[in-house]
């Protein structure tokens, strides 16, 4: 009889474990983001803070705009916040037909050529008329990113006399920084939304021949059956919306933090209000 008891409590115990820890479990999400993707990792991070108070296991991870692409594509990963839409991402989505987008998260996006406010000048066709003052160089973010190829695009179409040096976007933000403490004439590669912007005094160049192309808007991709899956966290990806200033205030405070994770809890604590706007349980 001992031995009965003994079995039946086993078992008891097992169910009541894996039993709690399912559904747990079939509450996970996975989101992917880039290394150096500022904006996308900022919102990813609130959300993830955001869901966790939903009940939801939210695990990140950081690959290639790629590989994360392709992994929603086969399923491994779930969201992807930071599509930059019609141009910059267009040939990447592309390919893929089983992702689709969840809604537009920010609007006004754009890539370009940025100089300190003190630099006089606002084209790019007026860089090679001032060769010496910038040394003849770019400062550019990582080579193979779609940034450092239209910026190769822009240097043939306006015939720069100029060499793009590319190194990381914190490598880039650093040369900004001592140009700018210095008084120095600089032009980098940058784009916006990013903390630079909150941080610096500083302006894009104009662009005549729209070589970086016209502004664009931020997209969160899911795969493509999430909103079975996933119908409320769904909806909230359809509401989540991040104006410029929001966003910037995000961005300011996340790059001047020394633990992201409780910025981003401190931040999702502060605007509850917005978050809770954009989320609806109904089934």
């Amino acid at each position: 009889m001992r031995r009965i008891i003994y079995f039946v409590c086993f078992y008891l115990g097992l169910f009541l474990l894996f039993g709690s820890c399912g559904g747990r479990i079939g509450k996970r999400i996975s989101m992917g983001m880039v290394e150096g993707w500022a904006e996308g990792n900022a919102m990813t991070l609130v959300t993830k803070e955001f869901l966790t108070q939903k009940g939801y296991l939210v695990v990140t991870h950081k690959a290639a705009p790629n590989l994360l692409l392709a992994s929603m594509d086969n399923g491994d990963t779930d969201v992807f916040m930071n599509v930059w839409l019609p141009t910059t991402h267009g040939d990447k989505v592309a390919p893929f037909g089983h992702i689709k987008s969840a809604g537009i998260n920010y609007e006004g996006a754009r890539l370009g050529l940025v100089v300190p406010k003190y630099v006089d000048i606002n084209s790019i066709e007026e860089l090679n008329d001032n060769k010496d003052k910038f040394g003849g160089r770019i400062v550019g973010i990582e080579r193979g990113s779609g940034m450092a190829t239209y910026t190769d695009s822009v240097i043939m179409a306006y015939d720069l006399d100029y060499r793009q040096l590319n190194s990381s976007m914190i490598a880039m933000a650093s040369e900004l920084q001592k140009a700018i403490d210095e008084q120095r004439w600089i032009v980098v590669t940058a784009w916006q939304p990013h903390w630079l912007f909150g941080r610096y005094d500083v302006k894009f160049l104009e662009d005549p021949k729209k070589i970086y192309g016209d502004t664009e808007h931020i997209e969160t991709f899911v795969r493509e059956d999430f909103e079975l899956d996933y119908p409320a966290v769904y909806r909230y990806f359809q509401h989540a919306f991040f104006e410029e200033d929001v966003l910037s205030d995000l961005l300011t405070r996340m790059e001047a933090s020394k633990n992201e994770k409780e910025t981003a809890r401190e931040w999702v604590e502060e605007n509850q209000e917005l978050l809770n706007s954009w989320w609806d349980d109904r089934e």
